[in-house]
């Protein structure tokens, strides 16, 4: 199969002998990765709209597993996107390394591009305003301050608008916690509609130019740059 061309090494064609790290270098078969039973592998996945973060789904929903069948081993969410939101998913088979990424004490920034609509009840909230571009800063002004949803208090979050296509507003959000459906929650509270929201990178590492539905393989670079993001190391 080397010899054949059908074997690579981190995207490098094998040659005999070669040698390869367990659990660090990428052994590719016709292009598949492979992986031993002992083998953690990292992942992300480009989330499209209209699938649940989980493995099996009592609803016959579409889930994430999959788009991730052809991983060549069992690989778990970590963290979720609701089943109306897109874009960047982690998923791993090496639990340790999901609960350092997702646990809250960590702080692990998410970064999310989301389209919105200034709804008719903003004004009754905040007050008379004379242009839909006063409505939208006044919302973005209230949503990078701390509020309650269901009955918690929030981090405040990091909003800042991208751009403007006809009515509809374009914003860089950055959280600090992941609660249920926390950004949505955040735009009904400050008068805003979703339209779209979209995951594009969590902590250091980002979505670019991954198609949605598709997958690829975590860097070691990606890696250690989410593990010193956490103050540890795996």
């Amino acid at each position: 199969m080397i010899v054949a061309g059908r074997v690579t090494v981190n995207g490098k064609l094998a040659t005999l002998g070669i040698r390869a790290r367990d659990g660090i270098d990428i052994i590719s078969l016709d292009g598949i990765p492979i992986s031993s039973k002992n083998t953690s592998v990292y992942i992300m996945l480009n989330k499209p709209r209209g699938y649940v973060t989980t493995m099996s789904d009592e609803y016959g929903r579409k889930t994430v597993s999959e788009l991730v069948n052809d991983v060549n081993c069992r690989v778990y969410p970590i963290g979720r996107l609701d089943i109306a939101s897109q874009g960047l998913l982690l998923m791993t088979n090496d639990g340790t390394f999901a609960n350092r990424v997702a646990h809250p004490s960590h702080n692990q920034t998410k970064t999310y591009e989301a389209h919105v609509r200034v709804s008719n009840g903003l004004t009754s909230l905040f007050g008379v305003s004379k242009s839909v571009n006063e409505d939208i800063n006044v919302a973005i002004a209230k949503m990078n301050e701390s509020m309650s949803i269901d009955g918690h208090t929030i981090q405040a979050a990091s909003v800042m608008l991208l751009k403007r296509t006809d009515t509809v507003f374009v914003l860089e959000i950055v959280i600090y916690e992941g609660r249920n459906r926390q950004i949505r929650k955040m735009c009904d509270i400050c008068g805003l509609d979703v339209r779209m929201l979209k995951r594009v990178a969590v902590g250091p590492v980002k979505l670019g130019s991954l198609r949605t539905g598709k997958w690829r393989h975590l860097t070691n670079d990606e890696r250690e740059a989410l593990n010193e993001s956490v103050n540890g190391i795996l």
